[in-house]
């Protein structure tokens, strides 16, 4: 391996290991200042990490954050801060479980049926901050904000009972979806089912990695969040790349909660799981926008949401798991900057160095000439 590549792969790998030891030890800290063992509770998540049945859940709950982080990551790379993929996933899962409520075809239809309304309400939602930005100069950050809380309001008024709401007790549903569109998962006998679109998160993962490294769209969407005005000065039109990655994130979103949809409730209700929009932020921050990455990282989130419940056994609060989360996300906004200081410093000094011995050879070639000259 070059030393350059040698020295980039250092810079991607510090960045993600100091957050994590920095999240780790503050945690600690907050752990001994409250009175209790620093070392303990993470011990007891670790071991629940030995147990199939648990392994089985963390694996579940990966497959939603590695593709809500996708679709923040699309963004990221296009310089765009997609902070609606939350109400995207939400609103597309809802769009995806009425109409598998309400058609009823043969499972080869049905499926790509409900994966491509996801798609396409997430999309639309997302659109819609992208059309603001383009045409307005509306921030996406603002747009997408207000979209979540639109988004919510609209999921609220679709629960109706005279729209598409369906009363279970005093639980808001949309009604069970037809079993043509229960995506069946891998048995792990007693330890449970892997939901099977976990595959699909793996293969968005592949075709993240593929699109953004090997085809000329995704070095137009990289080329344009690195510099709009560079971008456009190779015939790029950056409004066109700014509406297309925000639409392809939302499209992303709208996959996020189609596994445990599809896979295990089968239906949208209060139950339904929230916030995976914003814990994909933090995952996407934390691999680096880099598919290898993200999945490590929505490996440990995971396991830090199914392992922290045992904590509450053994006189440990379950939160110092949400702290550790937070405590990560701060870590890596720190400890990102400090490494690309420390880079940029060491390429600086790299250049110097380089200038120096090229003057040395210069002067080296010029007193040869003369001696030559000379004779």
């Amino acid at each position: 391996m070059k030393k350059f590549d040698k020295e980039r792969v250092l810079l991607a790998v510090a960045g993600p290991v100091i957050a994590l030891a920095v999240a780790f030890v503050l945690s600690a800290i907050v752990l001994i200042a409250s009175g209790k063992n620093p070392v303990e509770p993470f011990s007891i998540m670790f071991e629940q990490a030995s147990f199939s049945d648990v392994q089985v859940r963390i694996i579940n709950q990966a497959s939603m954050y590695y593709i809500a982080a996708l679709a923040v990551a699309i963004g990221f790379r296009m310089n765009l801060f997609n902070i609606g993929v939350d109400g995207q996933y939400q609103l597309a899962a809802m769009m995806a479980a009425i109409v598998g409520a309400h058609a009823n075809l043969p499972a080869v239809l049905q499926i790509p049926l409900l994966l491509l309304t996801a798609i396409l309400t997430g999309a639309f939602w997302s659109g819609i901050a992208g059309v603001l930005k383009v045409t307005r100069g509306v921030s996406e950050v603002v747009a997408t904000i207000m979209l979540n809380a639109i988004a919510v309001s609209v999921i609220a008024y679709l629960w109706l009972p005279n729209v598409f709401g369906v009363k279970v007790g005093n639980n808001n549903t949309t009604g069970e979806m037809h079993e043509s569109g229960w995506v069946p998962g891998i048995d792990m006998g007693a330890a449970g089912e892997i939901y099977g679109l976990v595959v699909l998160a793996a293969l968005l993962g592949i075709g993240y990695w593929v699109v953004l490294n090997r085809t000329r769209f995704g070095f137009d969407l990289r080329a344009s969040g690195a510099s709009e005005s560079a971008a456009a000065a190779s015939g790029v039109d950056p409004k066109r790349m700014v509406l297309t990655a925000m639409l392809i994130s939302g499209g992303l979103a709208g996959l996020a909660g189609l596994p445990i949809l599809l896979g295990d409730s089968h239906t949208y209700n209060l139950n339904f799981p929230t916030g995976i929009g914003f814990l994909g932020i933090g995952i996407a921050l934390l691999g680096r926008n880099n598919p290898t990455g993200i999945a490590f990282a929505a490996l440990l989130w995971a396991w830090l949401d199914k392992a922290s419940p045992e904590l509450d056994f053994h006189d440990y609060d379950k939160e110092i798991a949400v702290i550790m989360q937070g405590l990560i996300v701060l870590s890596v906004v720190v400890s990102y900057e400090a490494v690309r200081e420390w880079g940029l410093r060491r390429q600086q000094r790299q250049v110097g160095a380089e200038l120096a011995a090229g003057n040395v050879l210069g002067a080296a070639d010029n007193n040869v000439k003369k001696e030559v000259a000379g004779r």
